[in-house]
This record gives C-alpha cells, structure tokens and sequence, in this order.
C-alpha cells in the first residue's frame, strides 16, 4: 500500500515540475509589445500630393529577440485645390483610402544608424528592416505595389532620457516611395513593454 502512495506521490510531483517547466519556458519565450499612433504628411512630390496619413502601429518583439512582426493600419487622405491650383486645407478629405501594411519575422537590430533624425535628438532604440509581407489599398492588392510586394520598409523606434520608447518612424524604400515618398513618416509610441527591454 506504501508503494503505490509513494509510487503516485512522484507521479504527481513528476507532473507538476513538467508543468511549472513549461509555464516557465513558456513565460520566458513570450513576445514583448509596442504599439502607437501614425500621424503625418507626404512630401508634395507624390502623385495625388500631398497626403494627410493617419493610423495605429503594433510590434512584437519575440522574447529571444533575433526576430519582430510589425504591423500598421493607415488612412490616407488629399486637399481639393484653389481655382488657381493651390492646395485648399478647407477641401480636405478628398480620395480616401486604407493601408495595412505587415512585417513578418523581420530581424531586430539594437541599434539606430541609419534611422531618420529629429529635433531633439533620439538618444535610445532600435529598427526593424525587411521586405513587407502584406501592402494593401482599400484591402487589395495596392496599385503602386507587386504581387508579392517588393517594397521593403524600415521601422525606427527610439527614445530619450525621459521616455527611452517614445517616437516611431516609417521608411519605404520602392516602389512604395511613389505613393508613400522616400522620407520618414512619424508617429508616437503609446504602450512599451519597457521593463522587458531594459533587462535584456
């Protein structure tokens, strides 16, 4: 009778530090989370210029790092012009339409050489590059795009003393650049799994 109670005993602890492993191993691979908001212009060099661009942005970071998914849903939007040809702020919201833009598996690289700077000056971060997954107009395939896409696109998320996860920026390279432009498009950073980051 002792046997079978010992026997049971250790079947159960046996389970038990199986499951606790796991959970742990489970804890220590999971994924840290960005996200934020995209507001700004494109140059009036674009085609349809210039474009009023807003949207929301996440980011998970894989927890062994080496890798990141990025995603972003934009709406874009133009200004009807004077009778002489000028933009006209008053006539905004003309020919909208949405983005969704992926990156998947994507390497993460520590570090901000080549990011676009601002004034003041970022102090901390790191950037994302790849060859985006998913570049949409209105949910098909986008017009200035391939099928796949063979536009890449470069995410920057940096920082200061204050907040080290403050701003993100968007790079394309083409032939997004027809309709995004070559220059950073900004937005903000809202949520940053920080503590994460900073114990790397």
């Amino acid at each position: 009778m002792k046997s079978k109670t010992l026997t049971s005993a250790i079947r159960v602890l046996s389970l038990l530090l199986l499951v606790s492993g796991t959970c742990a191993l489970a804890q220590e691979r999971s994924s840290v989370h960005f996200s934020g908001l995209i507001n700004d212009y494109s140059p009036a060099s674009v085609k349809g210029e210039p474009w009023e661009i807003h949207g929301q942005w996440s980011m998970e970071l894989h927890r062994e790092w080496d890798t990141a998914d990025f995603a972003a849903d934009m709406t874009m939007s133009d200004y009807g012009k004077t009778s002489e040809g000028a933009v006209d702020p008053t006539q905004g919201g003309q020919a909208p339409h949405t983005h969704h833009i992926r990156l998947t598996n994507v390497t993460v690289t520590w570090d901000m050489i080549g990011c676009p700077t601002v004034s003041p000056a970022t102090t901390t971060g790191f950037q994302v590059n790849g060859t985006a997954s998913l570049l949409t107009g209105n949910g098909g395939p986008a017009p200035f795009e391939t099928v796949p896409p063979s536009s890449t696109l470069q995410v920057c998320v940096t920082g200061g003393t204050e907040v080290p996860y403050s701003n993100v920026s968007l790079v394309f390279g083409a032939p997004a650049t027809t309709h995004f432009g070559p220059q950073a498009i900004h937005g903000v950073v809202r949520r940053a799994s920080t503590d994460s980051i900073e114990n790397r």
